[in-house]
């Protein structure tokens, strides 16, 4: 009935808008309840008693009930969102569908093909509908300057709470009579914990002693039995999440493969002299629109990677020894849509090997990226790439996978191994070559971000 009276007063074109996200909440809906109906049926099977079933399940249920929300925010208050809005949680949506589809593999179960194809469908006619931008966000408004810390986490007992955890659970006690952001004081140590932040808890800042004094740490893999998802030190939904000076950290090792450092799917994310630290798959840029200011990155394989639409400027990257059979990648981007607006651009960074790699980065291939999915799409502008990256710049997947729906540019870059004239010849990568270009994968344009970061004090450049 709501659907109807909306359209008794709405344009044809807003019913079709609507019509189009209820299919997609539908579709969402639908696959979650699906992952119920399988935990009980299979409730009493030889695979469902392992620990790695229930977390796959779980998992899942979760990423289904953070796009139901979504989309539901959506069909509700459809006439306040831009498209770019949209796009984005539509992209976000369907980065949680695929990061569900990839752990039940990782997990080796299978039923991948129970929900993949409906709501695949659903969502890129959805993403499809909504290709092309229309209008801008709106400038958010909160002063940084006459903002102080709500709760203080130290260690030695002096704060309102001594572990990272404790203060969250102080916040989410809090529920819906918090209206404004709340920031929490992290004191200089060495934190031990498995932190995630979950969508309700919205508007959260950490504020840490330094890059390399606040740090969160942990250990958790793939080979141990988490899912890649799973396997973050740090995990945060909750939108508008902004992180500073502080370090993320997974210190399970090469030989553990898959360890996140930080997960984020938080829509107009930030951080800013942040360290995040790990070998394969250190930085899990999720989905959503995501900033990165002044950050060091450290890892091996992959270890950018994910759906997001995700800006790192005035970053420095840093590509650790592998093992010994290994090469490196620096990004993985895992856009599945031609119309997702997601994608990595980064922008006048720097790519060094890490001290303990200088002295032997010869013997190692390495390079900026690979296509973790079809429309895989990464950008390099003004960057200063060291002479360890291979001429050839970038290597495939597996065979000719994703080489002409991909898209990878490079802009304007320098350095001993930014020349382009040995690069792939591969249909989907460009050498940009101008302003016009280039621009779309602007803070700006890309992310929208002169909209949302100017509130936060954080220096940052709008365009090339």
């Amino acid at each position: 009935m709501f659907l109807l009276a909306i359209a008794a007063v709405v344009t044809a074109s807003n019913t079709a808008e609507l019509d189009v996200l209820e299919m997609a909440r539908t579709a969402v809906v639908e696959a979650r309840a699906s992952f119920g109906s399988l935990a009980v049926v299979e409730a009493t099977s030889e695979v469902a008693t392992s620990s790695y079933y229930n977390l796959g399940l779980s998992e899942c249920e979760k990423l289904y009930d953070e796009s139901e929300a979504r989309l539901s925010q959506l069909v509700m208050a459809h006439g306040n969102f831009t498209v770019e809005d949209v796009r984005t949680w539509l992209s976000g949506v369907l980065a949680n569908h695929h990061t569900c589809l990839d752990g039940l593999v990782q997990q080796r179960q299978g039923h991948k093909p129970l929900v993949h194809s409906n709501v695949t469908f659903v969502l890129h006619e959805a993403l499809a509908f909504y290709k092309k931008s229309r209008g801008h966000m709106k400038k958010m408004s909160w002063n940084p300057t006459s903002s102080r810390a709500d709760f203080v986490v130290a260690q030695d007992g002096s704060g309102t709470h001594r572990t990272i955890n404790q203060a969250l659970a102080a916040v989410s006690r809090m529920g819906k009579s918090r209206l404004n952001r709340v920031i929490i004081y992290i004191k200089a140590g060495v934190y031990n914990e498995k932190i995630d932040i979950d969508r309700h808890m919205k508007n959260i800042m950490l504020v840490g002693d330094g890059m390399d004094r606040t740090i969160v740490t942990n250990n958790r893999n793939v080979p141990d039995g988490s899912t890649t998802y799973g396997s973050a030190t740090f995990g945060v939904s909750g939108d508008g999440f902004w992180a500073r000076d502080m370090t993320f950290e997974n210190t399970a090792g090469p030989h553990k493969h898959q360890a996140v450092a930080l997960r984020v799917s938080s829509d107009l994310s930030l951080f800013y002299r942040c360290s995040f630290k790990g070998y394969q798959d250190t930085l899990f840029t999720h989905s959503l629109r995501q900033f990165y200011r002044d950050c060091h990155i450290y890892g091996t394989i992959d270890f950018i990677f994910g759906d997001a639409a995700a800006v790192f400027q005035n970053c420095d990257i840093f590509v650790r020894r592998p093992m010994d059979h290994q090469g490196n990648m620096i990004t993985a981007q895992g856009r599945d849509d031609p119309h997702s607006n997601s994608g990595i651009s980064i922008q006048h960074s720097r790519i060094r090997a890490a001290p303990e790699f200088e002295a032997v980065k010869g013997r190692f291939k390495n390079y900026l990226g690979r296509p973790w999915k079809k429309y895989s799409r990464t950008v390099f502008l003004k960057t200063d790439i060291d002479g360890l990256i291979d001429p050839r710049g970038w290597r495939e997947w597996s065979g000719g996978y994703a080489l002409s729906t991909l898209y990878y540019g490079e802009f304007m870059n320098t350095g001993a191994g930014a020349g382009t004239s040995r690069r792939v010849n591969w249909p989907g990568f460009h050498v940009l070559r101008g302003q016009e270009e280039a621009s779309p994968f602007t803070v700006s344009r890309f992310i929208q971000g002169d909209s949302w970061i100017p509130i936060t004090g954080v220096p940052f450049s709008a365009g090339v």
